[in-house]
């Protein structure tokens, strides 16, 4: 008898997690020490919003933190960061500090614990600086952060250039900001970013991994993003084969609305329930167009696009690291999304074929988005979706009626004849004319008799 597994607790939310982070600050104030609620979570309680997480800042030093929470972990003991446990809660407990001599384009090379206005004049944009008392319910705002909520402002801390050149990945944060909480860029900022933008070439793949799948899923409108990514000069040095996109002239009479990268950034605007596999996807879709495009007399062409903007997907995908699994379904998504094209004249055991794909979700919905946002003529769309609903009461594609063991009863020697019988077979019983496996079966054998499948 084996020991059945143990239930997992989910771990507190809400206003659990709230009042967990409220403990861990008071266990801290009753020692002695100055604690508050730091950054994003004091953002997002200031703009009406739960959050999902609590950082935590004090004046008490990283050992003191240790001693005071059993089972802390020092995750960065020399940043004087500790993660802490409460209850069934997590939270980085920091000590207050200031940050020295950054020369990596990431970390600081030393830090000295500090008080909370130098520490919230290191961090990287007015409205994460801000500190919340839950105990006192006061909230401390030393850099202008409440003001720049209010008037819809992302706004570096002190000298936006030496916030950039401190950590070059803030380059990409601000955008996220600014296009996830619908703020505008504050003018020096932007021009900070602009006039910095190149660092963004140094910042390793997994950081932009992150911060692009955090843009183009979170943001209210990600092709706005896409496109402010450009303006601002970061697109290209993370992107270049996305930036070439700009400019690609596509025939008007299916594209409309312009150009490739216009093209994509409407798409991006349509996506009704973001994911990172259908934002990359259609990101990344059409990206084979610049290579392939040919002038035919007065018509642009694209021919081979969707199997060469595949091969450039994965190369891109592979590079900023994305893990196996989604790099598999984003450039099976690429390369099959122009076999639409194709619905009209499928065969009803190809069409069953096409639904019945792992990925068929995703591409049919790469393919709505893809027709709205560009000659929005939704036949093919709708000849899919009827077809879905009238297989709604059966597999797409259902068990095989005939084996490979049923022919090599026949004499078939095992090998490739048996796979083509197979595949003939199996063709025959999704198109719906044999009504019984056993009808299928003796055309089957008569088919087998009259020669080669």
């Amino acid at each position: 008898m084996t020991e059945a597994s143990p239930i997992q607790t989910p771990p507190p939310d809400g206003p659990a997690l709230a009042a967990l982070a409220r403990a861990a600050v008071e266990r801290l104030q009753k020692a002695g020490h100055t604690a508050y609620w730091a950054g994003g979570c004091v953002r997002d309680r200031l703009l009406g919003r739960m959050p999902k997480d609590y950082d935590i800042a004090t004046n008490a030093l990283p050992d003191t933190v240790i001693a005071l929470f059993p089972r802390a972990i020092a995750v960065g003991k020399a940043f004087g960061v500790v993660r802490v446990p409460v209850e069934d809660a997590w939270f980085e407990i920091a000590t207050f500090r200031q940050d020295h001599d950054y020369q990596d384009g990431r970390r600081p090379t030393s830090v000295t614990f500090a008080d909370a206005r130098m520490d919230a004049e290191r961090r990287d944009f007015t409205i994460n600086a801000l500190f919340y008392d839950p105990i006192a319910d006061r909230f401390l705002d030393y850099v202008g952060g409440r003001d720049d909520l209010q008037a819809r402002l992302i706004r570096a801390v002190g000298d936006p250039a030496r916030r950039f050149l401190e950590d070059h990945l803030r380059l990409l944060r601000a955008v996220r900001f600014a296009h996830t909480l619908e703020f505008a860029l504050e003018a020096h900022t932007a021009d900070a970013i602009r006039l910095h933008a190149g660092l963004v070439a140094n910042v390793s793949e997994e950081r932009v991994r992150d911060e692009l799948a955090r843009i183009l899923v979170e943001s209210k409108r990600p092709g706005d993003a896409l496109r402010a990514l450009d303006d601002l000069g970061l697109l290209a040095p993370i992107l270049p084969e996305v930036s070439a996109l700009k400019h690609q002239a596509q025939p008007p009479a299916f594209h409309p609305e312009g150009d490739v990268f216009t093209h994509t950034v409407i798409m991006l605007n349509l996506m009704e329930s973001p994911s990172l596999p259908l934002a990359f996807s259609i990101l990344l879709h059409d990206i084979g167009k610049p290579p392939t495009a040919t002038l035919d007399g007065d018509r642009i062409r694209f021919n081979r696009h969707a199997a060469v903007g595949a091969d450039m997907a994965e190369e891109i995908l592979r590079r900023l690291r994305f893990s196996n699994d989604e790099i598999t379904t984003i450039v099976e998504a690429v390369r099959s999304h122009m076999r639409f094209v194709d619905v009209p004249h499928m065969k009803r055991s190809t069409l069953r074929a096409l639904v019945g794909r792992p990925n068929f979700p995703l591409e049919l919905e790469l393919h709505r988005i893809d027709c709205l946002s560009s000659h929005n003529v939704m036949d093919t769309h709708e000849r899919i979706t009827a077809f879905q609903q009238e297989l709604a009461s059966e597999p797409a594609l259902p068990p095989p009626w005939i084996t490979g063991r049923d022919l090599m009863g026949l004499g078939i020697p095992e090998g490739p004849a048996v796979g083509a019988w197979l595949r003939r077979a199996y063709e025959a019983q999704l198109e719906g004319s044999h009504a019984t496996r056993d009808a299928l079966w003796e055309w089957l054998k008569g088919e087998i008799a009259r020669g080669t499948p």
